[in-house]
This record gives C-alpha cells, structure tokens and sequence, in this order.
C-alpha cells in the first residue's frame, strides 16, 4: 500500500544546528538532507554559536538542490507535505522565523510543498 503523503519534511533545530530532512514514509528513508552541521554549509555561514534565518534559509536552498538533483522537487507529483503546525509546535518560539525560512526557500527555489495546515496559522511571506 502506498502513503499518499509519501514524502514528507522533517526540520529538527537547536541553538546551533538546523536540519532538514526529506523523509519517504513508504520506507522510512530518508531522501534529501541538508544541515548546518555539514562543512560546505557551516564554512559558509557567520553564525558563531547560534543558527539565525540566513542559516535556516540555506539549508532550504541546499535541500532544494538535493532534491532537484534526485528528481523529486515535485515528490512524484504529490508533492512534499509539511505539517506546518506540528513543525511549529515542536519548535519554541524564536525558530518560528527559522521554520519559515526554510519553508520558503524550498517554495522559492521550485520545491511543491504542500503545506498539512489543521488551522489558519499565519506567516511572514
């Protein structure tokens, strides 16, 4: 049987980290990642000991390459659904702007994202 959200973002953050994962849950591997831990991205952010938007709007634009590069910016047609609110509620207030930046740095460089709204949640953009 296949999941109709097959393909699914997962964002994990800390003071100095940001993740990014693609996630397909058909069987639970992982597709695309990017994150400020590898060197190529850390080496080209100023972030000191914290990781701000800038940061989390790179690793949009890195997943977004991935992804295109593995074909799948579309997810097979379906898209990649992201449960806007989950993400957020995880995630404490100040990396509501970094949950975002990522969001829309995939939206920007092509990715169809499908954004699992249960709500009317607003956002900057």
């Amino acid at each position: 049987m296949t999941v109709l959200k097959r393909y699914v973002l997962r964002l994990f953050m800390s003071l100095k980290y940001i993740t990014a994962n693609v996630v397909d849950r058909n069987n639970g591997r992982i597709v695309a990642t990017a994150s400020t831990v590898e060197h190529s991205i850390k080496n080209s952010l100023e972030c000191g000991r914290t990781c701000n938007a800038k940061a989390a709007t790179v690793v949009g634009d890195v997943l977004a390459m991935r992804l295109k590069v593995e074909g799948l910016e579309s997810g097979q047609e379906r898209g990649i659904h992201i449960d806007v609110n989950k993400e957020l509620e995880k995630k404490d207030f100040k990396n509501r702007t970094k949950v975002w930046a990522v969001i829309n740095s995939l939206k920007n460089n092509g990715v169809k994202l499908i954004l699992d709204e249960n709500n009317d949640a607003s956002h900057p953009g």
